[in-house]
């Protein structure tokens, strides 16, 4: 199934100061938009450096490794019956990575979110 991202034009506004970050996020992208998957090891079969992460008080999520190692995209994820929704969460660097709950982090919530 064909992978939708929420939140990703929030991603490309966050790392759009930084050439290395944009470059990488940008790389990522492309080899997500041909990605397939149809359950949760699907996504580490494409991207073997990630982590799928069961949260108890919320959906699970995944840890995205991005530009070699140096970022990372925390997901919450969806598999419905015709696609997989990615839902953004935390975007930043491996440093800032280390000073997050995974499963609770949501750094890219809409105005009108509660």
């Amino acid at each position: 199934m064909k992978v939708r991202v929420i939140k990703w034009k929030n991603v490309v506004d966050l790392v759009q100061q930084d050439k290395r970050m944009k470059r990488a996020f940008d790389d990522f992208r492309d080899t997500l938009i041909d990605a397939d998957w149809s359950k949760p090891q699907d996504i580490l079969d494409s991207f073997g450096n990630s982590d799928l992460i069961t949260c108890k008080k919320a959906n699970s999520r995944i840890v995205f490794n991005v530009g070699r190692n140096r970022y990372r995209l925390i997901c919450g994820y969806n598999f419905l019956e015709n696609q997989v929704i990615l839902y953004v969460k935390f975007v930043g660097t491996h440093s800032e990575y280390d000073r997050v709950d995974v499963c609770l982090v949501d750094m890219i919530k809409a105005e009108n979110e509660v």
